[in-house]
C-alpha cells in the first residue's frame, strides 16, 4: 500500500498500548483459528469502501483485528470522532492493532502527534516509512508510548528500490536503536524485488529480523502479471507455511494483516480464499 503522510494535529490520550504483547509469549486471547497467531486485515484492501463497509466485510471474513490506513481512521479526526470510530469498531468486533504506512522525519513534534493518535486508539504498532534522520526522535517516542515502529519495505519504487527494501537493510539501520523499532515485513513487496533481480525469501527475511518482527503484511504476488493473487494460486510463489514456521521460530507475537491489493471493487471473494488458506496452513503446523 502507498505510504501515508504524517498529520499534525494533537489528540487527547486514551489507554496506552504496551510493549508486553511484543516481548512476552502470545496471549491466550490470540485467535485460536490461526494457530495462536493474531490475524486480521490491512484496511487498504477495502480502500474503495467507507469505514463501516470495511468493518462489515472484515467481520464477514471472520477477522477481528485490523491495521488501518488513513481513509478509514483519519489521524486528524477530533477526539469525539475517534470515540465514535472506536465505538463502530467495537460494534463490528474489529480491534485496531496498527496504523500506516506513515512517514516519520526528524520533526519530533510532528512524530509525537502520530504517537498520540496511536495511544488514543490503543495501537500496538505504527507501520512506517521513516527517514534515516528520524531514529533519535523515534527512540524517545517508542520508550515513552510503548508503541512499536514497524518499518515497511515497499519493494521496487519508481525506477529503483525502496530505501527499506530488505530485512538486512532495515536491521542494519535499527540494531542500535530502541528495541521497539523493527519491521512490518510485507511478503508481497519482498517478492516484487525479483523484478529488480533481487530474489528475497520472506521466511528468511523473518528470521533475519528475529525479535524485531512486530507486524506483517501477508500477501502473494504474480511477478509476471504484476498483481496480487490469493494464497495457493498457481501464479503465486509465497510459501505461507514457511513464513508461519519462521514466525513461530522467532516467537512472533505481533499482528499479521492479510492485505490484497488486486480487485479493489470486490476483494472479498479472494480474501475469503486467503483467510481459509492461512487457517488451514496454521492448523497443519499445530
Amino acid at each position: 500500500m502507498p505510504t501515508q503522510p504524517i498529520h499534525r494535529r494533537a489528540f487527547l490520550a486514551a489507554t496506552a498500548a504496551t510493549a508486553a504483547g511484543f516481548l512476552a509469549p502470545r496471549a491466550a486471547t490470540a485467535a485460536t483459528d490461526f494457530g495462536g497467531f493474531a490475524v486480521g486485515v490491512q484496511s487498504y484492501t477495502f480502500r474503495n469502501f467507507d469505514l463501516e463497509q470495511m468493518l462489515k466485510r472484515t467481520k464477514e471474513l471472520g477477522l477481528k483485528s485490523a491495521e488501518f490506513y488513513s481513509k478509514h481512521i483519519p489521524p486528524d479526526s477530533t477526539p469525539e470522532k475517534l470515540k465514535a470510530i472506536l465505538a463502530l469498531c467495537a460494534e463490528y468486533e474489529v480491534t485496531p492493532k496498527g496504523f500506516g504506512v506513515s512517514q516519520f522525519t526528524k520533526d519530533h513534534d510532528a512524530n509525537k502527534k502520530l504517537f498520540e493518535f496511536g495511544k488514543a486508539i490503543g495501537l500496538k504498532y505504527l507501520s512506517a516509512d521513516p527517514s534515516p534522520d528520524s531514529f533519535d526522535s523515534l527512540d524517545k517516542l517508542c520508550e515513552e508510548y510503548k508503541i512499536a515502529i514497524a518499518i515497511h519495505p515497499h519493494g521496487p519504487s519508481g525506477k529503483g528500490r525502496h530505501r527499506w527494501w530488505s530485512a538486512e537493510v532495515i536491521l542494519k539501520a535499527v540494531k542500535d536503536h530502541h528495541k521497539l523499532i523493527g519491521t512490518c515485513l510485507d511478503t508481497g513487496h519482498l517478492l516484487r524485488m525479483e523484478q529488480l533481480g533481487e530474489k528475497l525469501d520472506p521466511a528468511e527475511q523473518v528470521k533475519i529480523m528475529g525479535e524485531r518482527n512486530f507486524a506483517m503484511h501477508l500477501k502473494d504476488h504474480d511477478n509476471k502479471k504484476k498483481t496480487d493473487v490469493p494464497f495457493g494460486d498457481p501464479a503465486g510463489v509465497l510459501n505461507v507455511s514457511a513464513v508461519l514456521k519462521a514466525l513461530k521460530e522467532v516467537k512472533f507475537a505481533g499482528h499479521i494483516a492479510i492485505e490484497y491489493e488486486a480487485n479493489p471493487n470486490d476483494p472479498s471473494p479472494d480474501m475469503k480464499k486467503c483467510v481459509a488458506y492461512v487457517k488451514d496452513t496454521a492448523a497443519k503446523l499445530g
